[in-house]
């Protein structure tokens, strides 16, 4: 079941890919002006086929994970993070130097971020468990045969991670 895989993971012990203890995740941009920090494991991921990650990546989709609350930390260039926020969605943050895609925010309430999985610079240990928005998918890119569950629109708030909205 979908919410078995993104059960809460309290113990920061928490095995990863590797079955060694979790460590704090790294990230950053393109130029490497950009660094973020992440202290616990990632709640959750999954595959966004809507036309905005689309077009904000210039790809058939996006993928993202949802981060416990007060786990993020830019901790270099913060005054390189540059941010768009659409009328009806989450906050988009991206350097402005290189234009690299960091992570997004609930504007209601910004404890909610997920970082853009391509922007890790190691194994996070998850995998995405799901594909959203896929009546917007590219048509030039088949969505694959993955057996992950596939929804038109947003995935349902019950199945999403706590405290998440990937």
């Amino acid at each position: 079941m979908l919410l078995e895989r993104w059960v809460k993971h309290e113990d920061s012990s928490r095995v990863t890919s590797d079955r060694s203890p979790f460590q704090p995740l790294g990230g950053g941009c393109m130029c490497e002006r950009v660094r973020f920090e992440i202290a616990e494991p990632l709640l959750g991921a999954l595959y966004c086929h809507c036309k905005r990650c689309q077009r904000r990546t210039g790809s058939a989709f996006s993928v993202t994970a949802a981060t416990a609350p007060g786990s993020f930390k830019i901790v270099q260039g913060a005054d390189l993070v540059g941010s768009w926020r659409p009328p009806d969605g989450w906050e988009k943050f991206f350097c402005t130097e290189c234009g690299s895609q960091l992570y997004t925010t609930d504007p209601e309430q910004p404890e909610r971020l997920s970082v853009r999985m391509g922007a890790l610079d190691a194994d996070p240990g998850i995998r995405p468990s799901a594909h959203q928005f896929t009546d917007y998918a590219a048509a030039w890119e088949p969505i694959p045969d993955d057996g992950l569950p596939r929804f038109p629109e947003r995935l349902p708030g019950a199945m999403r991670p706590p405290q998440s909205e990937v």
